[in-house]
């Protein structure tokens, strides 16, 4: 179901006349009264709260009709007409999205409750000749009995006597007219024929003029039939395993008997591991000729009788066991390589400024509800630099995650990223020294469980502090005695939130930059 606010935005887009009569606002087929509240969140106090205030049908229209005028002028015509008025830090996001600039805005409430619609019924202009013509084709009015039987007569021929019909055919043809309205009995007459419709008809429910149907069935079913005897088929579960250039019996069953050996074979081994299958000594193969294998050839009798090695070889040898001949050679002992001794435990620690495992940084939120910044909205404003409240992020239907990474852009298009939690208690030990900010709420219980026996000004002097919080509000009295950098944000200047967010970076990056520079920022 459409509601108002879509169908007024659809008839300002597309130029469509808009009626307003008496009380009422007409668009098309439906209308509402002028007093009918949409879903569009009217600005105040109560827009984040729980008593919400929607703008009327009549103000949205006096906004469209006077848009041209200054707001001043608008409100001061308002005013005389008695018509409420759209504030101005609504006007622009509004008017937008009336005319189609948005799709949607983050003032509509999708939870609003929809008043309903008055259908209005469509009037057709008719023709002066359609009027004659429909007069012309006026019948004389009957009399009662010739009405009654008439009603008669047009049953007992359409509701023919059968064993499967609903109504029997006495009680049609005598009293059931006078019993029933005729809309009674249409209503049932078009319930039978609905269900009759799922059931399957015999031959007994042919109705007696379908004997032209009946003989065209019968046509069809011989021209099939002569078609289906000329079919041939081409290729059936038998042919399509024939092929022209193998032969089943001869290639499948000879895989399949080398197979089967192999399995035997290796069954017979595993059966008796200690017999061994005595391998048939082949004779050696007849050496040929080689160009290139010419000593294999030369007889001792080349070397003149002396104990020469024509295949000998100094490779790998020392200078001393060459020069003292052979008996040096088989007498002398190979000195066995030294050991690695293993490295002193001291030598085998890494050197205390070198880091090991992540690198990223670790910004701790509050847990609390009531914090200006949560794991709603903590990526809007960290990474985008502008201010959604919780209560913003929930109604569009944003899921709260244990963790957010976000990416912070820095100058030549470069990203680092930052882990942000909200519950410090999963940290381990090593993690400690990567967390570099923590927003803190006030409360000294906020600091329960954390290293440093959770003494905020131990814990202030190793972590950069920072506070969120509305302009107009006084400041905790815990935060005026920590080192506690204060960001201020104004309720109604949504403008000033990036400049006041970017605050935090560059306190950020000048703390990292002296106390953390092994990290990634």
């Amino acid at each position: 179901m459409a509601d108002v606010l879509s169908i007024l935005r659809s008839y300002n887009i597309n130029k469509k006349e808009i009626i307003e009569k008496g009380d009422q606002v007409i668009f098309g087929e439906f209308a509402w009264p002028k007093t009918t509240k949409t879903n569009y969140l009217a600005w105040g106090p109560g827009k984040d709260g729980i008593s919400k205030e929607y703008y009327t049908l009549d103000c949205i229209l006096f906004l469209l009709k006077n848009v041209h005028l200054t707001h001043s002028l608008y409100v001061r015509e308002a005013a005389a007409a008695v018509v409420p008025v759209v504030c101005r830090p609504d006007r622009k996001e509004l008017l937008a999205y009336l005319n189609g600039e948005i799709s949607t805005s983050s003032s509509i409430d999708k939870s609003a409750p929809l008043e309903l619609s008055v259908q209005r019924p469509v009037q057709v202009k008719r023709t002066a000749d359609e009027t004659q013509g429909d007069q012309e084709k006026k019948k004389p009015r009957l009399e009662e009995e010739q009405v009654q039987q008439a009603k008669k007569n047009w049953m007992n021929k359409i509701d023919a006597p059968r064993e499967t019909s609903m109504i029997p055919s006495k009680i049609v043809s005598s009293s059931l007219p006078e019993a029933l309205p005729m809309e009674k009995i249409a209503a049932i007459k078009a319930k039978r024929l609905a269900k009759k419709r799922t059931m399957i008809k015999g031959d007994d429910d042919i109705a007696p003029g379908a004997d032209d149907q009946r003989t065209f069935v019968d046509a069809e079913v011989d021209v099939t039939r002569d078609i289906v005897s000329r079919e041939r088929l081409w290729r059936t579960r038998t042919t399509i395993l024939q092929s022209s250039g193998k032969e089943f019996a001869k290639n499948i069953f000879s895989i399949l008997q080398s197979i089967k050996a192999r399995e035997e074979g290796n069954q017979r081994q595993m059966n008796h591991p200690s017999q061994t299958t005595p391998v048939a000594t082949r004779p050696p193969p007849a050496i040929g000729y080689n160009r290139y294998d010419q000593e294999r050839f030369r007889g001792k009798e080349e070397t003149e009788g002396f104990k020469i090695d024509t295949m000998g070889t100094y490779h790998g040898m020392t200078l001393k066991s060459v020069t003292e001949g052979a008996l040096a050679r088989k007498t002398q002992v190979p000195t066995p390589t030294p050991m690695p001794q293993p490295r002193p435990i001291s030598q085998a620690r890494p050197p205390p400024n070198q880091k090991k495992g992540s690198r990223t940084p670790i910004i701790i939120i509050p847990a609390a509800a009531t914090s200006l910044i949560t794991m709603f909205n903590s990526k809007d404003m960290l990474q985008d630099l502008r201010f959604i409240s919780t209560e913003e992020k929930k109604a569009q239907g944003t899921k709260r995650e244990n963790e957010v990474l976000i990416q912070r852009r820095k100058e030549g298009g470069l990203t680092v990223p930052y882990r942000i939690i909200d519950n410090p208690t999963k940290l381990q030990s090593d993690d400690w020294d990567r967390v570099v900010a923590v927003f803190v709420q006030g409360p000294a219980w906020q600091f329960k469980g954390w290293p440093w026996d959770g003494n905020p000004v131990e814990i202030f002097s190793r972590i950069r502090a920072f506070h969120v919080k509305w302009a107009d509000l006084p400041l905790d009295n815990n935060i005026k005695k920590w080192a506690v950098n204060v960001i201020n944000l104004d309720r109604n200047k949504r403008h000033l939130d990036r400049a006041m967010l970017q605050q935090f970076w560059e306190l950020l990056d000048k703390y990292m930059m002296k106390n953390k520079n092994h990290l990634r920022f």
